[in-house]
């Protein structure tokens, strides 16, 4: 009998750890599921809205990684800089020798409105120092290249498009 009370309480057990398992892949899953869909709106945005100059201006850099460390979603969004607009591409994962990491250290919930803040900026002075604040309050903090992120960023902001001006 003592055997049958332990294998049931063993079984229990498995069952609790099991659940709480499901629900950690599932949180997972979610997270993953919101920096691809992040990966592929700065993809979208810049080849149907993004700016050539930003990215003639890359010159030397063209190839070093720039990557961005989300910790609510526990992921990286990889950006090469590349020298033609056409040539972009985000993709969710590590850098493999990353010249600079940006770390966007903000809720889960206002991850999406910092990223279109920066995206929809203009690439200009006054565009930059919007993002000031973020970085003097430690919200974004850049480890590394300061040129390599100020160049990542120009490219990503596509607020002096004419869609804008309307």
């Amino acid at each position: 009998m003592e055997q049958a009370l332990n294998h049931k309480n063993t079984k229990e057990n498995s069952d609790v750890d099991g659940n709480s398992f499901q629900k950690y892949k599932a949180k997972n899953l979610l997270k993953e599921t919101k920096l691809l869909n992040l990966a592929r709106l700065a993809n979208m945005l810049v080849d149907l809205f993004g700016l050539e100059e930003g990215f003639e201006k890359i010159g030397k850099r063209e190839g070093q990684e720039v990557e961005i460390f989300i910790p609510a979603y526990d992921g990286y969004l990889n950006f090469p800089l590349v020298s033609k607009k056409r040539n972009f591409e985000c993709r969710a994962e590590r850098a493999k020798d990353p010249v600079a990491t940006v770390i966007m250290n903000v809720k889960e919930e206002k991850v999406l409105k910092v990223f279109s803040n920066i995206i929809r900026s203009k690439a200009n002075l006054f565009g930059l120092a919007k993002l000031l604040p973020k970085i003097l309050t430690r919200k974004i903090k850049i480890k590394g290249s300061l040129m390599a992120t100020l160049s990542l960023v120009k490219c990503l902001m596509i607020g002096k498009n004419k869609i804008y001006k309307k």
